[in-house]
């Protein structure tokens, strides 16, 4: 849609945009310089997109929360949002022992296939993405300020390699500054984008509960990293444990609770990409069936071999799951059976 189209759309037919109800409701006095300066800025580089509910990269499980934002600003490879994640949150002020625990899970992690999602946050953040990124894995960072705003500054490496392997994301207009009233408010994408929250390192005001809090009303799993009981850094965390948290002590701990949602969201991919031709005939698709093996074959290994994106590697996998022909598991997919 482009400029024109959309003004026209805003003053003479709202109903046709997807727009939430509070909006179509309400007289509408939209700024289209602003608007135009976002088209611009996706069309500034190929890496640029701005994505809304109805496209089919939007985040499946982000649409299953109360209030999806109506749009995503996103920087850097888009299909990294296709990746099954967890998002790890802690403290700014992190310890020394904090900090190497969330480096040392987020690799785990990423060693299991699993994306990492946080918000480049000093702290806790900050060393979970440096850990993926050590790795050559799959993070997705979601921003509390505008998608070009780097905050803190210190991460501008950090903000610079994820959109190699993986995805910046705002639902923030472009150059909008860091504004106290935003964080909390972006950790509900956080929460809303990943299987499960791990808290690795949280005092009892820390805003990390606010996104296990939502975690848990959007009706994902919350995970916490247990602490000295004699330091005051932990006490988020053991808050967290007591009311029902999983105790984490590796990765698997988290990759043996969130099975269930992983379908589900490999579910909803399969629903929203519609499958072509190739995946109407000549099931079980042979020549992804040869890339997987009969001991555990990672994602992207199966990817490589079978030459397919990685959105139709994933449609095809769960066809050939629900049919018996493969399993996954911790590491990747398993062969079950002989053709």
């Amino acid at each position: 849609m482009d400029v024109a189209e959309l003004r026209q759309r805003l003053e003479h037919e709202p109903d046709a945009l997807p727009l939430p109800e509070r909006l179509l409701t309400a007289k509408l006095s939209p700024d289209f310089s602003l608007v135009e300066h976002a088209l611009a800025w996706q069309d500034a580089a190929s890496h640029h997109h701005i994505l809304c509910p109805q496209d089919a990269l939007y985040p499946s499980l982000l649409l299953q929360i109360n209030d999806p934002p109506p749009i995503l600003f996103a920087k850097g490879d888009i299909n990294a949002m296709v990746h099954p994640c967890i998002a790890m949150v802690g403290s700014r002020a992190a310890s020394q022992s904090g900090l190497a625990a969330s480096y040392q899970l987020a690799q785990e992690l990423t060693t299991a296939k699993v994306a990492v999602t946080s918000g480049m946050a000093a702290g806790i953040d900050g060393a979970a993405h440096q850990g993926v990124l050590d790795m050559d894995g799959v993070t997705l960072a979601v921003l509390g300020t505008g998608i070009d705003v780097v905050y803190p500054k210190r991460h501008k490496p950090i903000y610079e390699k994820i959109q190699q392997r993986g995805c910046v994301l705002s639902e923030f207009w472009p150059q909008m500054k860091p504004y106290a009233g935003n964080f909390p408010k972006r950790n509900r994408i956080i929460s809303g984008l990943s299987l499960g929250v791990l808290v690795v390192e949280a005092a009892r005001k820390s805003g990390s509960l606010i996104t296990a809090r939502l975690a848990l009303e959007q009706g994902r799993e919350v995970f916490a990293v247990p602490g000295n009981i004699l330091a005051g850094d932990h006490q988020g965390c053991h808050d967290l444990l007591r009311d029902g948290a999983k105790l984490v002590e590796c990765a698997a701990d988290i990759i043996e609770e969130v099975t269930a949602l992983s379908k589900f969201h490999l579910e909803e991919l399969h629903r929203r990409h519609h499958i072509g031709e190739e995946l109407a005939s000549d099931l079980p698709f042979a020549s992804l069936l040869a890339s997987v093996g009969y001991e555990a074959t990672p994602l992207d290994v199966v990817v490589e071999h079978s030459g397919k994106t990685i959105e139709l590697v994933l449609e095809q996998l769960l066809e050939l799951e629900l049919q018996g022909w493969v399993s996954a598991v911790p590491g990747g997919y398993i062969r079950l059976k002989r053709s």
